[in-house]
């Protein structure tokens, strides 16, 4: 695993920037508030939940900023603990603290003349806020165990998912570093928001993954596939949909993707219960193949019958088995899955259940 250090205190190598994908309306109106704020010398926040790319809009921010060919140094405030924040922002004197063998420059230093980019920062505690302040109204701060000031020359991108205005009301985040840090305050839409880009960006992963794995052909994936893409709420954003589309790309035997699994965790010996419909529904299908009349009712209600009818006897086959259950039917796991949750939404709803 990369270490805080290892990934961000190499201020001086160039990062590398990933551009970000989309068509949808709410991307191409972030990027264009982000674009016009880049240029403009004051601190920016953003605020969006997790997997959304804060990182990478802040890179962005400072690649079209007049500050690029100065490093851009992050942080996140989340990993470390409070004792640890200060030294790692401010940096340390020899001697500051036991362990403090030599003077240690820290992130605000490593990032004269570019950006420092905070993420988490409502994770910063108020002590440090109080230090954070006073680099932002005055360009100078003093080391861990020292008394001599440092200038520099920073310019602060923040993120954040926390309400950092209810953290002020709690007097968990001080009110003037709020004040100082939102010249400009942008929210990174989620995914669930931009479904015009979530098989632009899937297509783009699966391309990844296959040219990762060797692969000749590129990745499609097919109708269903793309439906259960475009309709997941994606509570995880772009990495989770990145961690999605590569497992389904390493899984598949072929250059068609169609089984999507959402939730890898979905232990596939899990048994289910179908209490309410074994004998009957098997019964109601026995008769059906024999010529009898379906059950009073309609077309759908009879379709719906046999659905439920073959979804047990598949597990029965499979003995309980939902992955090869869903083999046996000709569903994709997801498909199944679906199902199965029509299912048990109709009992719960049923009133004699």
């Amino acid at each position: 695993m990369t270490s805080i250090d290892q990934k961000s205190m190499d201020s001086r190598s160039a990062t590398a920037v990933t551009e970000a994908l989309g068509q949808s309306e709410p991307f191409l109106a972030f990027q264009e508030r982000l674009s016009r704020v880049a240029p403009v010398n004051r601190p920016v926040l953003l605020i969006g939940e997790r997997g959304t790319g804060k990182e990478l809009a802040a890179s962005r921010l400072h690649y079209l900023s007049d500050r690029w060919p100065a490093p851009m140094v992050a942080l996140n405030c989340a990993a470390l603990s409070p004792s640890l924040i200060e030294s790692e922002l401010f940096g340390y004197e020899k001697g500051a603290f036991t362990g403090a063998m030599q003077r240690r420059v820290g992130r605000f230093e490593a990032a004269d003349r570019g950006t420092l980019f905070l993420d988490e920062i409502g994770s910063i505690p108020l002590e440090v806020q109080e230090k954070i302040l006073r680099v932002v109204e005055y360009n100078v701060f003093e080391r861990v165990g020292s008394t001599q000031s440092v200038e520099v020359d920073v310019r602060i991108i923040a993120a954040t998912n926390a309400d950092l205005n209810e953290l002020a009301r709690k007097n968990s985040f001080k009110q003037d570093l709020l004040d100082r840090l939102s010249f400009e305050v942008l929210f990174l839409p989620p995914l669930r928001d931009r479904k015009e880009d979530i098989l632009l960006i899937a297509s783009h992963f699966a391309g990844r993954m296959a040219l990762e794995l060797g692969w000749d052909e590129i990745p499609v994936f097919s109708d269903d596939a793309v439906e259960a893409l475009e309709n997941h709420s994606w509570p995880g954003n772009i990495r989770e949909l990145k961690n999605v589309v590569e497992r389904a790309v390493y899984r598949s035997d072929t250059a068609t993707i169609s089984e999507i699994d959402f939730h890898p965790f979905q232990s596939p010996f899990e048994k289910i219960d179908l209490p309410a419909v074994e004998k009957p529904l098997a019964d109601e299908r026995s008769s059906a193949m024999q010529g009898a009349e379906w059950p009073q009712g309609s077309l759908k209600d009879a379709v719906w019958h046999l659905k439920v009818s073959m979804l047990q006897s598949a597990l029965q086959k499979a003995k309980y088995n939902q992955k090869k259950a869903a083999r046996i039917l000709g569903l994709t796991y997801h498909q199944f899955r679906g199902l199965y949750r029509q299912y048990q939404a109709r009992q719960s709803a049923s009133p004699s259940s």
